[in-house]
Formats: structure tokens, sequence, C-alpha cells
């Protein structure tokens, strides 16, 4: 039981807002010395963690890469691409990343996309100027709706994409669970054959939603002048009757 105090450094590093990465290694290395381990088991199974799971560090490679990209004008291209595109709306940009990432996910290809690879550098400027092409200049809530939407529209595919790939991490571990618990012989691709239905439906929901993009920034955006006039109006009225209080009372 000694060996679980581990876990309450865990939860009192978090519980203080410490460093995950420190408070994380802190338990680690306690609980390892509390188990009997040497210290340099210790340190050999954190080397070993590290080796077998070293495709999550891949960000040290990945964000940097992007930030150049980024720095050289990367958004920039995708807005001159939305540019010359006289046909492309936001709400058909979204709709065909749509359905991009989830064909590419059901593939098993799902570092394609993601939020800092595809939709902040790429779909989310290539939106927005598509936007801003159709309804020109675009408020702060008109430009947060449509990054929202760009992030869903990566998170959606994604999501019931990949379901459809037999060898992806939850379909494997449904079925070895199923198999192990029930003594059953069920087989990713029964599984992965169910999900494509799923996937469909939230295909056309999502895409639906997305074409519906257009329909809602337009009433938004043109509601928006007229409010802005209506304020401005409003402000006017209100410092032209001061204005005549003021002369008043000095008469």
């Amino acid at each position: 039981m000694i060996v679980l105090v581990g876990i309450l450094v865990v939860v009192a590093g978090f519980a203080t807002r410490r460093n995950p990465l420190l408070v994380v290694g802190a338990a680690g290395i306690l609980t390892g010395l509390l188990g009997g381990m040497s210290p340099l088991k210790v340190l050999e199974a954190f080397g070993t963690g590290f080796a077998s799971s070293r495709s999550v560090t891949l960000f040290a490679i990945t964000l940097p890469v992007i930030g150049l990209l980024e720095r050289h004008g990367l958004q920039e291209q995708a807005r001159t691409l939305m540019n010359k595109l006289a046909k492309a709306s936001a709400g058909r940009v979204l709709a065909v990343y749509l359905v991009v990432r989830q064909l590419t996910a059901a593939f098993g290809l799902t570092g394609l996309g993601g939020p800092a690879q595809a939709v902040r550098p790429m779909v989310a400027p290539m939106a927005e100027a598509a936007a801003e092409r159709r309804h020109g200049s675009l408020t702060d809530k008109a430009r947060e709706r449509l990054r929202s939407f760009a992030a869903s529209a990566d998170n959606v595919g994604l999501f019931f994409g990949e379901d459809c790939f037999l060898a992806v991490g939850s379909i494997l571990l449904i079925t070895g669970f199923v198999n192990a618990t029930y003594h059953t012989a069920l087989e990713p691709v029964q599984l992965a054959v169910w999900a494509v239905p799923t996937a469909v439906c939230a295909l056309l929901v999502h895409g639906a939603r997305l074409l519906r993009l257009d329909r809602t920034l337009a009433r938004d955006l043109s509601a928006a002048p007229s409010a802005t006039a209506t304020t401005g109006a409003t402000t006017a009225a209100t410092a032209t009757a001061a204005v005549d209080r003021t002369e008043e009372s000095t008469k």
C-alpha cells in the first residue's frame, strides 16, 4: 500500500498547481523507490517509457516548423488562394475540409490534419478570406465563429472517421476487452463496418451546419452595420441634447 503514496504526490502537486512534468516525474521516482527498485532501475524505466512513446515528442519538431511557415507567409498564401476561387465560400471551404479529414482518418491517416498543423495556419485563414471576399470586413464575433467552426470540422471529421479504420486504438481496445471478457471472436473489421453509418450521419449533419454558416454570417453581418448606425445616431442625439441643455443653462 505504501507505493500508492505516489498518487498522493500527484494529487497534491496538481492541487497546488505545480509544474505537471515535475509532479509526475517526482511521483514516478518516489513510487519506484518505494516499490523496491534501485535508482538505476528507475532511470531505466523512464528511458524505456520515453523510447516506447517517443512519437508524443514530435510536437517539439512540428511546432517550430509551423511557426516558421506562418512567419514566412503561410496564412497570407492561404488567403491569396481563396481570393482566386470565385465560388468558394466559408461554409464550402470548411465542408470540403470536413470530407477530406474524415476520409483520410478512415484510412488511418490521422496525422494529416489537426488544430495546430492545419486549422490555425491554413483552414481558418482560408475560411476568413472567403467570408471577407463575400461580406466585406468581419466583426470579431463573426471571426471567432469561423474559427470555432473550422476547429469543429477537424474534430468531427477525425472523431467519426478514425473509427472506420480497423487498426485504430479504440477498435483494438474494444475487441480485445470483449474477446477476453466474454470469450468471443469479435474481429476489428466488424466494429469498423458498423462505425460507417455513424460517420456518414455525422458528415451529413455537420456538413449541413457548415453550409448553413454562410447564411448565418450574411444575416449577422448585415445586421451589424445597422446596429452600429443606430448606436451612433443615439450617441449623436444624446450629445446634441446635452449641448442644448448647456446653452440654456448659460442663458
